[in-house]
């Protein structure tokens, strides 16, 4: 009897063990530095932030790549002329587009406009999730001082009405860089962006007053971004918004 439960105890632990190493592949181990969970629902700032001002830290930064940053196995003169090709291939030489694009780069080396449009995509949906959560500090460290208060009032009057929106960000159909300017070594970048998202707002009764949750519409946004060039800071920061057509 007894070396028949001690089988059984081996079997149950050998289980046990087996269970345990399939679950930690799948959701791997904890370092202390895992970002939040994410929440995809978010909402686009609308009519209320159509009235601002126009004008994270962490993960939650676009970076412009500098020098020091090339990807592993690229060295400086290949990263330059990778940043060269992409900027041809985003606008056509000799245009205003082409030569501030290349100035920027002479200013930053290692900017890649392909790079940036990656980042500028994940705080597009950065940003408007922190909208519609009210996420404060997670704007704050995205936005410039005039648009931040802008989103902030659009934020506090949301709440004034005691409304709610209930938001899912599909995803993005187009960025593309539409304008740049380097001006006094300070580089801002216009991005024209489609995005679908599903929205509705509801009041504090649940109903809906604004919206549709079952339509998939399809918005275009204006954004600028701006940054130092030549400096540690890698941050760029949202100084500008407007819809577009």
């Amino acid at each position: 009897m007894s070396e028949i439960f001690d089988v059984t105890n081996i079997i149950i632990l050998v289980v046990a063990v087996v269970i345990f190493l399939r679950l930690r592949s799948v959701l791997g181990k904890r370092t202390g530095n895992e970002n939040p969970p994410y929440d995809p629902y978010s909402a686009q700032p609308g009519k209320d932030a159509q009235h601002a001002p126009q004008g994270q830290s962490g993960d939650n930064v676009i970076q412009l790549p500098g020098s020091a940053q090339q990807p592993a196995g690229v060295n400086a003169n290949e990263a330059q002329e990778l940043a060269e090709e992409a900027i041809d291939q985003m606008a056509p030489v000799n245009t205003p587009l082409n030569d501030n694009l290349r100035a920027i780069l002479a200013a930053e080396p290692g900017f890649n406009p392909k790079e940036f449009l990656q980042g500028a995509g994940a705080a597009y949906e950065m940003i408007v999730t922190a909208f519609a959560q009210g996420d404060r500090k997670t704007l704050k460290s995205l936005l410039s001082e005039d648009v931040y208060e802008g989103f902030v009032a659009a934020i506090e009057a949301r709440e004034a009405r005691k409304e709610r929106v209930d938001f899912t960000f599909i995803g993005i159909q187009k960025a593309s860089i539409s304008d740049a300017e380097l001006k006094d070594k300070v580089a801002q970048l216009t991005l024209k962006i489609k995005s679908q998202l599903i929205t509705a707002t509801r009041g504090p009764e649940g109903h809906i007053v604004e919206g549709d949750p079952t339509n998939v519409t399809e918005v275009t946004d204006i954004w600028t971004f701006s940054r130092e060039t030549g400096t540690p800071d890698p941050n760029w920061k949202l100084v500008a918004t407007e819809s577009g057509e």
